[in-house]
């Protein structure tokens, strides 16, 4: 009898034993693999992007002050000239005979007044004599001003260094001021301008960075400034003009050329955390923890800015703090949870559990 209950006991024993052994390898296959990640703080810049037109720093569309034929053209399609070049000659005889005539009856005035200028000197001329021949020179020298104005008229001149479009005219031809002799364009700053909401008008001003694109140089950033916010919203757009200001030393840019924009209307720290690690449910967002018994914890909190992989954190989350980024969908408040990126040690527990067993 006693041999009995001896065995009995011992069975007992080993059965007991046997449960604890199966109950602690249970709760530890239950844990759940997950990894996690710190929140940190990183810059975040807010952009704003837009579609934008350029246009050259100054754009003019050449033509004559008179009707006339063309004499000479001192210019090729597509040429660089400076300001001041002559770039076609008019015809001119007419008002260069007229110029030698003026001229030789203004010096011919000027040496009569010298004259009595010494004569007057002398006491030998009256004051009335001199002040006619000073009236005769300097209609005169009007008349000859006159005529070397419209000698210049005959010659078209660059009004600002730039690049010439395509010639439109020949030697010869016959122009009026509605011709369009060809164009001219300052390349060397381009403007460009580009539309904003209104709801953005607070946050523009003079000064700020852009960087635009274009789909002519895919892989070349053309950085700019903002220089001047339109004066009016557009009451159907509801949107305001920008303009900004792009180096162009290379001459890649051509006015009219579609541009993508981006707009930095600001940068700073702010906490982030991985986007995976958001848990939305309903309207509201959440994300997890692990407490200091290694037990999820499920947190509320405020999101603010979304950036590709990243969330900005307002509030619910400290700086530092372990968030959970893998696995989320297969745990709830109160999960036994196992990080992935801790030590290797809290990984092997279960195993010899389970070989003990």
């Amino acid at each position: 009898m006693l041999a009995t209950l001896g065995l009995m006991a011992i069975t007992a024993n080993t059965w007991l034993s046997n449960q604890q052994l199966n109950t602690r390898a249970g709760k530890t296959s239950e844990a759940t693999l997950v990894e996690t990640t710190s929140a940190f703080k990183t810059e975040l810049i807010e952009e704003l992007e837009a579609i934008g037109t350029a246009q050259a720093n100054e754009s003019v569309m050449l033509t004559s002050k008179v009707t006339d034929t063309v004499r000479k053209i001192n210019f090729d399609d597509g040429d660089f000239v400076d300001r001041g070049d002559i770039l076609v000659e008019l015809t001119n005889s007419e008002e260069t005979a007229q110029l030698a005539e003026a001229q030789a009856t203004f010096d011919e005035a000027s040496r009569q007044y010298n004259r009595l200028k010494n004569l007057i000197n002398q006491r030998l001329a009256s004051e009335t004599q001199l002040d006619t021949e000073k009236v005769r020179m300097q209609t005169a020298q009007a008349r000859l001003e006159g005529i070397v104005a419209r000698l210049d008229d005959r010659l078209i001149r660059a009004p600002f260094s730039g690049t010439l479009g395509f010639r439109n005219i020949s030697a010869g031809s016959l122009v009026t001021p509605s011709t369009i002799v060809t164009t001219l364009d300052d390349i060397s700053v381009i403007k460009l301008d580009f539309s904003i909401p209104e709801n953005f008008l607070a946050a523009l001003r003079p000064g700020q960075q852009i960087v635009a694109g274009s789909a002519a140089y895919p892989s070349t950033p053309f950085s700019g400034v903002v220089t001047t916010i339109n004066s009016r919203v557009n009451p159907v757009t509801r949107a305001v003009t920008v303009r900004a200001l792009l180096t162009n030393e290379a001459r890649q840019l051509r006015p009219g050329m579609l541009l993508t924009v981006k707009l930095e209307l600001s940068r700073g720290d702010a906490l982030v955390i991985p986007e995976q690690a958001v848990v939305p449910i309903q309207d509201r967002q959440y994300a997890y923890t692990i407490d200091s018994e290694g037990l999820a914890k499920r947190v509320e909190i405020t999101i603010g800015r979304r950036r590709p992989g990243i969330v900005e954190i307002l509030s619910g989350v400290t700086q530092g703090e372990k968030i959970i980024t893998t696995g989320v969908i297969k745990i709830n408040t109160g999960s036994k949870v196992i990080d992935k990126n801790t030590s290797s040690s809290t990984t092997s527990a279960p195993k010899s559990a389970n070989t003990d067993t």
